[in-house]
């Protein structure tokens, strides 16, 4: 497994009973977690100092409760900086465990001595996006949501990137490489953190299981004559890392060689060592 190990902003302090009790920063946040199955002692105090709780819903979905929890507030992961805030669903704008993805491909981007092109798909927040530029990648940011792409360019510029060369796209991510590959553009990596289910900017329709396949086989024809990675993550339980490794060797590697692997990505737990899984990813490399 790999693991986000290297926050100082951000803890997972303990789990149980479906949910995970977070630090982030300051706050102390309660949210529901599907992997969380057990039900263990809550031994911490911040079990009962919470600064947020999202309460799930039996009949679907839920909403915040809060106790003195401000609407926005900032983490940071070394240099770069993100804007957090409670919203639909139980996210902040952030997901943790992808750190150890941005550290895997910005090593390689600082590594490679030239300069290189990133497209990052579905790209939510920005998260990889500013991890890619600040490794000195120029990166094309691609996400068929108006306010990701927003509170995208708020997080670059609270990073210092607000002048780096990354081009902010509010796009279906199909389409656009569609038309990218009609343009003849390409790109030395890629990145997609493609959703379990999802509509387009038009209506268009995104089932994970049936649309993940053939889209990594349509934008791999995008990767550059000399490419550095593809990374593919994937919250959705049937997409193991096995399945992840098949998909890349097949799609990928063999035309591009290089070399696949994949795993499930996770974040250490403080209170008892241990890992709480949080989806898999699949890398393809040229090295």
């Amino acid at each position: 497994m790999w693991i986000a190990d290297n926050w100082k902003d951000y803890e997972v302090l303990d789990t149980s009973c479906g949910e995970k009790l977070e630090r982030w920063g300051r706050y102390i946040l309660l949210r529901p977690d599907p992997q969380v199955i057990w039900n263990t002692k809550k031994e911490r105090k911040e079990w009962k100092h919470l600064n947020g709780h999202y309460h799930r819903s039996s009949k679907g979905g839920g909403e915040w409760e809060f106790f003195d929890l401000p609407q926005e507030w900032s983490i940071h992961y070394h240099s770069l900086t993100f804007h957090l805030k409670p919203f639909s669903f139980k996210h902040t704008g952030l997901f943790p465990e992808q750190a150890v993805n941005w550290d895997w491909f910005s090593d390689l981007i600082q590594k490679s001595g030239r300069p290189v092109k990133v497209l990052n798909l579905f790209a939510y927040t920005g998260g990889a996006t500013i991890s890619a530029a600040k490794a000195g990648a120029s990166v094309t940011h691609v996400d068929a949501s108006k306010g990701m792409v927003a509170w995208a360019k708020e997080n670059a510029a609270a990073s210092g990137l607000a002048d780096a060369p990354i081009r902010y796209l509010v796009d279906d991510c199909v389409k656009f490489v569609e038309r990218e590959l009609r343009r003849g553009n390409t790109y030395d990596g890629i990145i997609m953190d493609p959703p379990s289910y999802g509509r387009g900017p038009k209506g268009e329709i995104w089932k994970i299981e049936d649309s993940i396949y053939p889209f990594i086989e349509l934008t791999e024809k995008l990767l550059s004559d000399k490419p550095l990675f593809f990374l593919v993550n994937s919250y959705t339980t049937g997409l193991q890392p096995a399945v992840l490794t098949y998909m890349l060797n097949t799609a990928v590697a063999r035309r591009r060689g290089g070399h696949v692997v994949s795993s499930e990505i996770g974040l250490p737990v403080s209170a008892n060592g241990l890992v709480l899984p949080c989806g898999a990813s699949g890398r393809w490399s040229s090295l």
